[in-house]
């Protein structure tokens, strides 16, 4: 019995050994070398594993980078310029300024101007709301109110406001990750940049329906008039689909698209002085008056032009 048994732990020890080698072996053939560089990337980046640069994680956006060789299309928006400026350092390439970026909220429904129609009774989840039905107001388009973005952030820049029924976003704690606009299955969160001082113009609104119908779903809806479009002298507005939409790219920040708006749907943020509608109502007012003034002389103009080479 005891010969038994010491075989038993000789052969196993012999075992073990032998398959210890073998995967030893294994392991030093097929190993792959992993570049030194994913992981000093890895450890400047924020480690926030948020997915906001388009892959699983932090690693993961260090190796795509590593790979790449270049940062054209790799980008941080939670570490921003100065961390990608260190990465591009590691990787001895170059990389463009981003824009800073921002989350915005297009709903301008509060409680007030889209009050409810029904009472909803279940799951307090947006995804689940929106699969179940369009709402708890005549808009179909808004927010549904259940904070499936503030549950998104893991930086804590969202929270709901109760009196208003929506979600509001902390500037100085949003990353732009873009997790928020990904957990809203209405699609009201937009990223947009932060602009000048912080300062820019966005619609409020993405209801789609006629404007008799959105206003009466929401007195705060765009309408899809088309003043803001034709008030605006750099062509940053545009109305398709009975809404608006204002191209940051574009906006000069004149503020005269949100003077003109019927509803309030446009909004601007951060400037240093409040709206004065009238005042800027008088400049656009007479700016269309030199216009045609100009537009007359220039008719004039043609006119006699024309007398003389018929005389």
């Amino acid at each position: 019995m005891t010969n038994t048994i010491i075989w038993t732990v000789a052969i196993l020890t012999v075992l073990g050994l032998v398959l210890s080698l073998i995967l030893f072996w294994v392991a030093r053939k097929f190993r792959v070398e992993e570049d030194p560089r994913i992981d000093e990337i890895e450890k400047t980046l924020p480690g926030a594993n948020c997915g906001g640069c388009g892959f699983a994680g932090c690693r993961a956006f260090a190796d795509a980078a590593v790979k790449a060789g270049n940062l054209d299309s790799n980008y941080c928006p939670v570490g921003g310029n100065e961390v990608m400026k260190k990465v591009a350092d590691i990787l001895g390439c170059t990389v463009k300024e981003s824009a800073p970026m921002v989350a915005v909220v297009r709903c301008n429904g509060t409680c007030e101007a889209r009050p409810k129609t029904n009472v909803y009774q279940g799951e307090m989840s947006c995804k689940v709301k929106a699969a179940l039905y369009g709402g708890d107001t005549l808009c179909i388009f808004g927010c549904l109110g259940c904070g499936d973005c503030v549950n998104a952030c893991a930086f804590g820049a969202l929270s709901m406001d109760p009196a208003t029924g929506l979600p509001v976003v902390d500037e100085s704690k949003c990353t732009a990750c873009g997790k928020c606009a990904a957990a809203c299955p209405k699609r009201i969160i937009e990223l947009r940049p932060k602009g000048p001082r912080g300062m820019r113009e966005y619609v409020s609104c993405i209801n789609k329906d006629k404007g008799p119908s959105a206003r009466k779903a929401c007195a705060s809806a765009c309408i899809g008039c088309g003043l803001c479009e034709k008030t605006c002298t750099h062509g940053a507005v545009t109305v398709a689909d009975n809404v608006a939409y204002i191209d940051p790219a574009k906006c000069k920040l004149c503020r005269e698209c949100e003077a003109v708006c019927p509803t309030g749907a446009i909004h601007g943020v951060n400037f240093p002085k409040p709206l004065d509608k009238d005042a800027v109502k008088k400049r656009i007012a007479d700016r269309k008056a030199k216009a045609a003034e100009a537009a007359k002389a220039a008719a004039a103009a043609q006119e006699v032009k024309k007398e003389e080479s018929n005389g």
